[in-house]
Protein backbone atom coordinates (compact mmCIF):
# COMPACT_ATOMS: atom_id res chain seq x y z
CA UNK A 1 0.00 0.00 0.00
CA UNK A 2 2.97 2.66 1.02
CA UNK A 3 4.38 2.09 -2.55
CA UNK A 4 0.77 2.64 -4.10
CA UNK A 5 0.69 6.01 -1.95
CA UNK A 6 4.05 7.03 -2.71
CA UNK A 7 2.99 7.15 -6.54
CA UNK A 8 0.00 8.95 -5.70
CA UNK A 9 2.29 11.77 -3.57
CA UNK A 10 4.23 12.12 -6.86
CA UNK A 11 1.46 12.08 -9.13
CA UNK A 12 -0.71 14.58 -7.53
CA UNK A 13 2.67 16.69 -6.59
CA UNK A 14 2.76 19.74 -8.18
CA UNK A 15 5.90 22.27 -8.94
CA UNK A 16 5.89 25.76 -7.51
CA UNK A 17 8.72 28.47 -7.16
CA UNK A 18 8.81 29.05 -3.27
CA UNK A 19 9.51 33.43 -2.13
CA UNK A 20 13.05 32.94 -2.46
CA UNK A 21 12.61 32.04 -6.52
CA UNK A 22 14.10 28.11 -5.78
CA UNK A 23 11.80 25.36 -7.08
CA UNK A 24 10.14 23.40 -4.73
CA UNK A 25 7.85 19.82 -5.28
CA UNK A 26 4.39 21.01 -2.68
CA UNK A 27 1.41 18.47 -2.45
CA UNK A 28 -1.85 20.86 -1.88
CA UNK A 29 -4.43 19.73 0.67
CA UNK A 30 -7.09 19.34 -1.48
CA UNK A 31 -4.83 16.67 -3.64
CA UNK A 32 -3.32 15.20 0.03
CA UNK A 33 -7.18 14.91 0.80
CA UNK A 34 -8.17 12.86 -1.93
CA UNK A 35 -5.27 10.14 -1.08
CA UNK A 36 -6.36 10.46 2.36
CA UNK A 37 -9.58 9.23 1.49
CA UNK A 38 -8.52 6.57 -1.38
CA UNK A 39 -6.39 4.67 1.50
CA UNK A 40 -8.69 5.61 4.10
CA UNK A 41 -6.13 7.02 5.97
CA UNK A 42 -5.69 10.62 7.63
CA UNK A 43 -4.29 13.41 6.27
CA UNK A 44 -1.45 13.85 8.83
CA UNK A 45 0.07 10.42 7.85
CA UNK A 46 -0.27 11.70 4.12
CA UNK A 47 1.55 14.74 5.34
CA UNK A 48 4.43 12.49 6.69
CA UNK A 49 4.63 10.30 3.80
CA UNK A 50 5.35 13.65 1.85
CA UNK A 51 7.91 14.70 3.85
CA UNK A 52 9.66 11.33 3.58
CA UNK A 53 9.45 11.84 -0.33
CA UNK A 54 10.67 15.26 0.37
CA UNK A 55 7.61 17.23 -1.02
CA UNK A 56 6.63 19.89 1.41
CA UNK A 57 2.57 20.31 1.84
CA UNK A 58 1.58 23.72 0.45
CA UNK A 59 0.87 24.75 3.83
CA UNK A 60 4.48 24.22 5.30
CA UNK A 61 6.19 26.29 2.44
CA UNK A 62 6.78 29.30 4.23
CA UNK A 63 8.72 27.33 6.90
CA UNK A 64 11.48 26.74 5.09
CA UNK A 65 14.61 27.26 5.24
CA UNK A 66 13.83 27.96 8.92
CA UNK A 67 12.78 24.56 9.48
CA UNK A 68 14.20 21.83 6.92
CA UNK A 69 11.98 18.97 5.39
CA UNK A 70 13.80 16.79 7.85
CA UNK A 71 12.48 18.47 11.11
CA UNK A 72 9.21 19.53 9.58
CA UNK A 73 8.82 15.52 9.11
CA UNK A 74 10.05 14.88 12.87
CA UNK A 75 7.16 17.67 13.69
CA UNK A 76 4.35 15.44 12.38
CA UNK A 77 5.66 12.93 14.15
CA UNK A 78 5.64 14.08 16.99
CA UNK A 79 3.02 14.20 20.00
CA UNK A 80 2.46 17.78 21.96
CA UNK A 81 0.12 17.45 25.35
CA UNK A 82 -1.62 21.02 26.15
CA UNK A 83 -2.80 20.77 29.55
CA UNK A 84 -4.84 23.85 30.29
CA UNK A 85 -6.80 25.32 27.14
CA UNK A 86 -7.40 28.62 28.28
CA UNK A 87 -5.25 32.01 27.72
CA UNK A 88 -1.89 30.16 27.52
CA UNK A 89 -3.12 26.69 26.48
CA UNK A 90 -5.28 28.32 23.34
CA UNK A 91 -2.57 30.63 21.78
CA UNK A 92 0.26 26.92 22.15
CA UNK A 93 -2.53 25.07 20.27
CA UNK A 94 -3.23 27.44 17.43
CA UNK A 95 0.39 27.89 16.94
CA UNK A 96 1.67 24.24 17.22
CA UNK A 97 -1.31 23.39 15.11
CA UNK A 98 0.13 26.23 12.82
CA UNK A 99 3.51 24.74 12.59
CA UNK A 100 2.58 20.83 11.90
CA UNK A 101 3.15 19.31 15.01
CA UNK A 102 1.19 15.88 14.37
CA UNK A 103 -1.15 15.11 17.47
CA UNK A 104 -2.01 17.43 20.23
CA UNK A 105 -3.54 16.20 23.66
CA UNK A 106 -5.67 18.75 24.90
CA UNK A 107 -6.67 18.64 28.55
CA UNK A 108 -9.14 20.66 30.22
CA UNK A 109 -12.65 20.38 31.91
CA UNK A 110 -13.86 23.29 31.64
CA UNK A 111 -16.00 25.43 29.18
CA UNK A 112 -15.74 29.16 27.69
CA UNK A 113 -17.92 31.94 29.48
CA UNK A 114 -17.73 35.67 28.73
CA UNK A 115 -14.72 36.30 30.96
CA UNK A 116 -12.50 34.05 28.54
CA UNK A 117 -12.97 36.57 25.56
CA UNK A 118 -10.59 39.08 26.67
CA UNK A 119 -7.42 37.07 25.97
CA UNK A 120 -8.02 33.45 25.06
CA UNK A 121 -7.55 32.77 21.69
CA UNK A 122 -9.66 29.72 21.59
CA UNK A 123 -12.75 31.61 22.74
CA UNK A 124 -15.88 33.65 20.76
CA UNK A 125 -19.17 34.41 21.35
CA UNK A 126 -20.14 31.28 19.45
CA UNK A 127 -18.37 29.05 21.90
CA UNK A 128 -19.91 30.25 24.88
CA UNK A 129 -20.67 27.13 27.46
CA UNK A 130 -19.04 24.84 25.29
CA UNK A 131 -15.89 22.16 26.21
CA UNK A 132 -12.54 24.46 25.79
CA UNK A 133 -11.18 21.04 24.77
CA UNK A 134 -13.44 20.00 22.58
CA UNK A 135 -13.33 23.14 20.68
CA UNK A 136 -9.66 23.26 20.47
CA UNK A 137 -10.42 20.28 18.56
CA UNK A 138 -12.46 21.87 15.81
CA UNK A 139 -10.79 24.96 15.83
CA UNK A 140 -7.63 23.01 15.18
CA UNK A 141 -9.63 20.78 12.51
CA UNK A 142 -10.78 24.26 10.65
CA UNK A 143 -6.70 25.36 10.73
CA UNK A 144 -4.82 22.64 9.66
CA UNK A 145 -6.56 18.88 9.57
CA UNK A 146 -3.41 17.45 9.00
CA UNK A 147 -3.06 18.21 12.81
CA UNK A 148 -5.28 15.01 14.92
CA UNK A 149 -6.45 16.67 18.51
CA UNK A 150 -7.45 14.08 21.33
CA UNK A 151 -9.53 15.96 23.71
CA UNK A 152 -9.94 15.21 27.10
CA UNK A 153 -12.35 17.19 28.96
CA UNK A 154 -11.44 16.37 32.34
CA UNK A 155 -9.90 17.60 35.63
CA UNK A 156 -6.17 16.49 35.99
CA UNK A 157 -5.59 14.17 39.68
CA UNK A 158 -2.63 11.91 40.20
CA UNK A 159 -5.09 8.89 39.40
CA UNK A 160 -5.57 9.00 35.15
CA UNK A 161 -2.90 11.41 34.48
CA UNK A 162 -0.14 8.78 33.50
CA UNK A 163 -2.67 7.01 31.07
CA UNK A 164 -3.80 10.48 29.45
CA UNK A 165 0.22 11.91 28.61
CA UNK A 166 1.09 8.41 27.98
CA UNK A 167 3.12 8.80 24.56
CA UNK A 168 3.96 12.14 24.66
CA UNK A 169 7.50 13.61 23.47
CA UNK A 170 6.43 17.31 25.40
CA UNK A 171 4.24 18.65 28.24
CA UNK A 172 2.78 22.30 28.16
CA UNK A 173 1.22 23.60 31.24
CA UNK A 174 -0.89 25.89 30.79
CA UNK A 175 -2.71 25.56 33.92
CA UNK A 176 -3.52 28.65 36.52
CA UNK A 177 -2.55 26.65 40.03
CA UNK A 178 0.40 25.73 41.82
CA UNK A 179 -0.96 22.00 43.06
CA UNK A 180 -1.62 21.17 39.47
CA UNK A 181 1.05 22.11 38.05
CA UNK A 182 3.43 20.44 40.80
CA UNK A 183 1.34 17.42 40.26
CA UNK A 184 1.82 18.14 36.43
CA UNK A 185 5.86 17.90 36.51
CA UNK A 186 5.34 15.15 38.66
CA UNK A 187 3.52 12.83 35.90
CA UNK A 188 5.89 13.99 33.31
CA UNK A 189 8.97 12.76 35.84
CA UNK A 190 7.25 9.60 36.12
CA UNK A 191 6.70 9.48 31.93
CA UNK A 192 10.53 10.55 31.40
CA UNK A 193 9.30 13.64 29.25
CA UNK A 194 10.12 17.70 29.32
CA UNK A 195 7.66 19.66 30.63
CA UNK A 196 7.33 23.73 29.39
CA UNK A 197 6.06 26.08 32.08
CA UNK A 198 4.08 29.26 31.82
CA UNK A 199 2.36 31.93 33.96
CA UNK A 200 1.65 34.99 33.62
CA UNK A 201 -0.26 37.95 35.98
CA UNK A 202 -0.83 41.41 34.39
CA UNK A 203 1.80 42.92 31.91
CA UNK A 204 4.71 39.94 33.56
CA UNK A 205 5.06 36.30 32.56
CA UNK A 206 7.76 33.88 33.02
CA UNK A 207 8.79 30.54 31.45
CA UNK A 208 11.19 27.72 32.19
CA UNK A 209 11.52 24.05 31.01
CA UNK A 210 11.35 21.35 33.08
CA UNK A 211 13.31 17.68 32.51
CA UNK A 212 12.61 15.02 34.19
CA UNK A 213 14.78 15.03 36.99
CA UNK A 214 15.07 18.76 37.61
CA UNK A 215 13.93 20.37 40.47
CA UNK A 216 12.11 22.86 38.37
CA UNK A 217 9.09 24.34 39.85
CA UNK A 218 10.08 23.67 43.52
CA UNK A 219 12.33 26.12 42.86
CA UNK A 220 9.88 28.85 41.47
CA UNK A 221 6.68 28.18 44.53
CA UNK A 222 7.19 27.67 47.86
CA UNK A 223 6.14 24.74 49.47
CA UNK A 224 3.40 26.02 51.51
CA UNK A 225 1.49 27.15 47.96
CA UNK A 226 0.81 23.83 47.17
CA UNK A 227 -1.68 22.73 50.00
CA UNK A 228 -4.25 24.72 48.34
CA UNK A 229 -5.51 26.94 45.61
CA UNK A 230 -4.83 30.39 46.36
CA UNK A 231 -7.75 32.98 45.41
CA UNK A 232 -5.27 35.93 45.98
CA UNK A 233 -2.80 34.55 43.64
CA UNK A 234 -1.45 36.48 41.42
CA UNK A 235 -3.07 36.12 38.35
CA UNK A 236 -6.34 36.79 40.19
CA UNK A 237 -5.50 39.81 41.49
CA UNK A 238 -3.54 41.77 38.43
CA UNK A 239 -5.85 40.30 35.66
CA UNK A 240 -4.52 38.31 32.59
CA UNK A 241 -4.72 40.15 29.68
CA UNK A 242 -4.38 39.15 26.12
CA UNK A 243 -1.28 40.81 25.12
CA UNK A 244 0.31 38.71 27.79
CA UNK A 245 -1.00 35.49 27.10
CA UNK A 246 0.01 35.77 24.12
CA UNK A 247 3.59 36.70 24.46
CA UNK A 248 4.20 33.48 27.10
CA UNK A 249 1.90 31.45 24.91
CA UNK A 250 4.33 31.98 21.79
CA UNK A 251 7.72 31.90 24.00
CA UNK A 252 6.21 28.36 25.26
CA UNK A 253 5.16 26.95 21.28
CA UNK A 254 9.29 27.81 20.75
CA UNK A 255 10.31 26.31 23.43
CA UNK A 256 8.57 22.86 22.36
CA UNK A 257 10.28 22.85 18.97
CA UNK A 258 13.27 24.06 20.29
CA UNK A 259 12.76 20.69 22.59
CA UNK A 260 11.62 18.76 19.83
CA UNK A 261 14.02 19.71 17.45
CA UNK A 262 17.19 20.09 19.58
CA UNK A 263 18.14 22.75 18.62
CA UNK A 264 18.50 26.57 20.20
CA UNK A 265 18.79 27.71 24.16
CA UNK A 266 16.54 25.84 26.16
CA UNK A 267 15.29 27.75 28.97
CA UNK A 268 16.56 24.84 31.15
CA UNK A 269 17.42 25.61 34.94
CA UNK A 270 16.47 29.27 34.04
CA UNK A 271 13.25 31.08 35.03
CA UNK A 272 12.84 33.48 31.62
CA UNK A 273 10.94 36.69 33.27
CA UNK A 274 9.26 39.13 30.72
CA UNK A 275 8.15 42.48 32.12
CA UNK A 276 6.02 44.06 29.02
CA UNK A 277 4.98 46.84 30.53
CA UNK A 278 8.16 48.51 31.26
CA UNK A 279 10.10 46.78 28.24
CA UNK A 280 12.70 44.46 30.06
CA UNK A 281 13.57 40.33 29.93
CA UNK A 282 15.61 38.87 32.25
CA UNK A 283 16.79 34.89 33.23
CA UNK A 284 17.05 34.11 36.89
CA UNK A 285 19.45 31.13 36.78
CA UNK A 286 19.96 28.06 39.53
CA UNK A 287 21.74 25.89 40.24
CA UNK A 288 21.62 22.43 38.30
CA UNK A 289 21.18 19.16 40.48
CA UNK A 290 24.28 17.74 42.07
CA UNK A 291 25.32 14.76 39.41
CA UNK A 292 24.08 17.19 36.46
CA UNK A 293 26.26 17.99 33.53
CA UNK A 294 24.39 21.42 32.34
CA UNK A 295 25.38 24.74 32.55
CA UNK A 296 22.31 26.56 34.57
CA UNK A 297 23.04 29.27 32.25
CA UNK A 298 23.72 27.27 28.70
CA UNK A 299 20.18 26.32 27.63
CA UNK A 300 21.37 22.93 26.98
Amino acid sequence: MTSGIHQQIHEKAIMITDPAGREVHVIEDRAALEIACQYSLSLQEIYIEALRLLVYPYRYIRNMDIISPTEQLKLAESQVAIVGAGGLGGQVIILLARIGIGRLIVVDYDQFDETNLNRQALCSQEVLQRSKSQTASETVASINPGVRVIPHQVRISSAGIDQILAGTDVIVDALDNVPDRLMLQEAARRLGVPMVHGALAGFEGRIMTVYPGDPGLKQLYDIAETAKVDKERPEALLGVPAVTAAVIGTFQAMEVLKVLLHRGKIFRHIMAHIDLENGRFEEFCFDRPSGGNDDPCSGH
